[in-house]
C-alpha cells in the first residue's frame, strides 16, 4: 500500500520580496509535486517565478535540474513535480515588477 502526505507550507501568506519556503524531509517519498495557488498578485507588471529545490541535508541547496521553473502572472494554480530529490525539498520563489505583491497557498504533495 503506498503512503502519501500533503503538507500545507504557506496558507494565504502574502510576500513582497523574494522568499523560500521551510525546508521539507521526504526521504521516504518516491515523488513529489509541488502546488501554488496565487490568491493575488498585485504590483506593476508582477510575475511569481518558482523553482523546486533539493538538498541532501536541509542545508546546502541546489535548484532541481528536473524541474522546470513555472511563472505565475495571475490568480491561479500552477503546479511542478519532483522526482530523484533526495531527502529534503524546499521551493524558491521570486517576484518581479514594480513594487510586486503576491498572496499564496503552498502546498507539498507526497507519495511512496
Amino acid at each position: 500500500m503506498r503512503h502519501a502526505l500533503t503538507a500545507v507550507l504557506e496558507r494565504n501568506t502574502t510576500f513582497t520580496a523574494d522568499f523560500v519556503t521551510e525546508p521539507y524531509e521526504a526521504g521516504w517519498a518516491g515523488e513529489a509535486r509541488w502546488f501554488v495557488r496565487t490568491l493575488a498578485l498585485e504590483g506593476d507588471d508582477p510575475s511569481l517565478r518558482l523553482t523546486a529545490q533539493i538538498s541532501p541535508d536541509g542545508l546546502h541547496w541546489c535548484d532541481d535540474d528536473g524541474s522546470t521553473e513555472q511563472i505565475a502572472t495571475e490568480p491561479g494554480m500552477v503546479s511542478m513535480p519532483v522526482r530523484e530529490f533526495g531527502h529534503w525539498l524546499r521551493l524558491r520563489a521570486t517576484l518581479t515588477g514594480g513594487d510586486p505583491k503576491a498572496k499564496v497557498l503552498i502546498y507539498l504533495a507526497l507519495k511512496s
